[in-house]
């Protein structure tokens, strides 16, 4: 055991923190597994692919983080089953020393082989012992690193890949991934290295009694499990058809449960049981054809198990009546085969589960390892933002299914001007901004950030020069505090007091008995619409970056408060290059300019009296909203 603890000691292991509860609240200390992980896959450069195949992305791992380990817990599983493989041979001498006690036989040497067999099992089940305590050290961490690795590429995807899956489809993906590759795992080092040792071993220990029948249990033993192989085959299938419908039916029950107040909202309840009770249907129907399938296979797996057990020993009651071995020999044939059998079926059970979790990490690596559509250029380097200027060169750029938005638009922004985009729905000013952000790739022309093209910049440093208040801001099933301090990890209480005064939600915190404590619910379901939206706007001010993104920042708000946030937006502004969507053109009059779009294109460029004094589409726009679409 001090062999074992040295060895271990060397092995670097830290406990994951959020083991601890308190640390788990708090969720502010820093991460050592976190930390570590970073230099096996750079959180800077998106691009870096994780291994396509289970097999090498197992092997990344075991290389990587615990190779060591890794050796010692297949040394400790071959010396456990290999000592159990010698209690046949001591079993021989045992009985073989009984059968010669009339003839003069020494009894202390019935006694020596009595306890050379009980030194073996102690032995055999110290190895095992150690091996799951290697087990429990290796187990938690390295499912924390399959988990956290497959999350750090998955959060790197582009937008369009997330309308396109399930949230809660993605998250149990990650979860069973975790969970297969410690089954892999443990298969491969401890069932595996078990019965290699086992067959070689039975073949060596079993060749001087009989040749014939060591052939016998070593071409069955390797037949057997080649032909189990076969059938597990077509078991990866059917496991990998059953994940698939039940991570689809985890998501669009994830889905409904988001969304239950829409459920309530139309009375939809029997219809949303409906569709959850066709994907459970699907779920189960697949459940059914694998259990089948297993029930099947474990049927005729341990018929030809049984049957060749019997041949084996019948070949062995065969000799010993004929006198040509003794009865100490039988029992070592028949201690081996029967150690050799029960392993090799438990392997070959082993197998169906090894192919099915198999196949739940190939389903997770296929859909959440999905190369990304958006990477960093491989010469990308931080943009550096001087004056905030923002020119658009020949744009264009059009959605999955072919529908055009921009076809060679040109746009110049100057450095710390401020632009209002407005427009009817459809016309690109939301498109616009994304594409600023790089949330998709354009198809032809170019997009500059003070004269830097932001696909030749890294999107971590093109994030982190842009600020942004959304229509519908997003908001974490944390504290009103965590939220707020998203855009700024290092803040002070000081500095988030102060986002918080400017955006005026001191006067919502201070009512709620938790203050900044205060959990908000999921997507902030807890607060209003405007609540949320003045959170948005505190975190801009923590943010402080040199472009800022204005996408209806006060639609949620009532007259009285957007009146006084708008001053506080206006200290926002100052000194930052602004784009700001207004449907309201109230909040956007005192612009420097204003972009009237329509299908794609600027069609009327200038202030708010230059638009008004070439009564065009803006004028229109405004003379509605000013009463004449009333009176109309």
């Amino acid at each position: 055991m001090r062999i074992i603890t040295s060895l271990l000691s060397k092995q670097k292991f830290s406990q994951h923190p959020l083991a601890d509860s308190q640390t788990a609240a708090d969720g502010r200390q820093p991460l050592a597994e976190a930390a570590e992980l970073e230099t096996l896959f750079d959180m800077e450069h998106p691009e870096k692919p994780i291994p396509k195949t289970p097999v090498a992305f197992l092997w990344f791992f075991l290389s990587q983080r615990f190779a060591g380990r890794a050796l010692l817990m297949i040394v400790v599983a071959a010396l456990s089953i290999a000592l159990m493989g010698f209690e046949g041979p001591s079993l021989r001498r045992m009985v073989d020393t009984m059968t010669h006690l009339d003839q003069g036989a020494d009894p202390d040497d019935v006694w020596f082989w009595f306890f050379v067999i009980a030194a073996l099992w102690f032995g055999s089940s110290f190895c095992n012992r150690a091996y799951q305590i290697l087990e429990t050290l290796t187990a938690p961490r390295f499912r924390f690193l399959v988990q956290n690795t497959l999350f750090s590429h998955l959060i790197w995807h582009s937008p369009h890949y997330f309308q396109e899956n399930f949230a809660g489809k993605l998250g149990q993906k990650i979860k069973q991934a975790g969970n297969s590759c410690l089954t892999l795992i443990q298969i491969v080092l401890h069932d595996v290295v078990r019965i290699l040792t086992l067959m070689v071993q039975g073949t060596l220990l079993l060749w001087p009694t009989s040749p014939a029948m060591a052939i016998v249990l070593l071409l069955w033993s390797a037949g057997f499990l080649a032909i189990s192989s076969l059938f597990v085959r077509r078991c990866r299938e059917l496991s990998h058809a059953f994940s698939h419908e039940s991570s689809t039916s985890m998501g669009r029950m994830v889905d409904s449960i988001a969304n239950i107040e829409l459920v309530r909202a139309f009375s939809r309840h029997v219809f949303e049981r409906r569709i959850i009770g066709e994907a459970l249907t699907r779920e189960q129907q697949a459940s059914k054809r694998v259990r089948w399938f297993f029930t099947l296979v474990h049927a005729l797996l341990f018929s030809a198990t049984l049957a060749c057990q019997i041949g084996l020993l019948s070949m062995a009651v065969y000799r010993v009546t004929e006198g040509t071995i003794t009865a100490g020999e039988f029992m070592l044939v028949f201690s081996l085969a029967t150690l050799v059998f029960n392993n090799v079926w438990g392997l070959s059970q082993r197998l169906l589960e090894f192919y099915e979790q198999l196949g739940i990490v190939a389903d997770a690596l296929e859909l959440v390892g999905h190369p990304h559509e958006i990477t960093n250029d491989p010469g990308a380097l931080p943009l550096r933002v001087s004056g905030g200027g923002v020119k658009m060169c020949d744009v264009t750029f059009r959605y999955g299914d072919g529908h055009a938005v921009f076809e060679r638009l040109n746009l110049e922004i100057k450095p710390g001007e401020k632009v209002g985009l407005v427009g009817p729905s459809g016309a690109g000013k939301s498109t616009l901004v994304k594409l600023l952000r790089r949330q998709f790739n354009l198809q032809s022309g170019s997009i500059l950030i003070d004269g830097q093209d932001i696909a030749q910049v890294t999107l971590t440093s093109l994030n982190d020069a842009i600020a942004e208040v959304p229509q519908q801001p997003g908001l974490f099933h944390r504290s009103i505090g965590d939220n707020i301090e998203y855009a700024c990890l290092e803040v002070t209480p000081a500095q988030r007091d102060a986002a918080a005064r400017n955006a005026h939600c001191v006067e919502f915190i201070q009512r709620r008995s938790l203050g900044y404590e205060t959990v908000v619910g999921e997507q902030g379901v807890r607060l209003s619409g405007g609540e949320r939206q003045r959170i948005a706007i505190a975190r801009a001010f923590l943010k402080d970056a040199p472009l800022l993104i204005l996408d209806e920042a006060t639609s949620s708000l009532d007259s009285e408060t957007e009146h006084v946030i708008q001053s506080t937006l206006w200290q926002l502004m100052t000194g930052r290059t602004v784009i700001a969507i207004a449907h309201r053109l109230s909040t956007i009059t005192s612009m420097d300019r204003i972009l009237y779009m329509e299908q794609g294109r600027v069609v009327e460029d200038g202030s708010h009296e230059q638009l008004i004094a070439h009564n065009g589409r803006y004028a229109q726009l405004w003379a509605r909203q000013s009463g004449g679409f009333l009176e109309a």
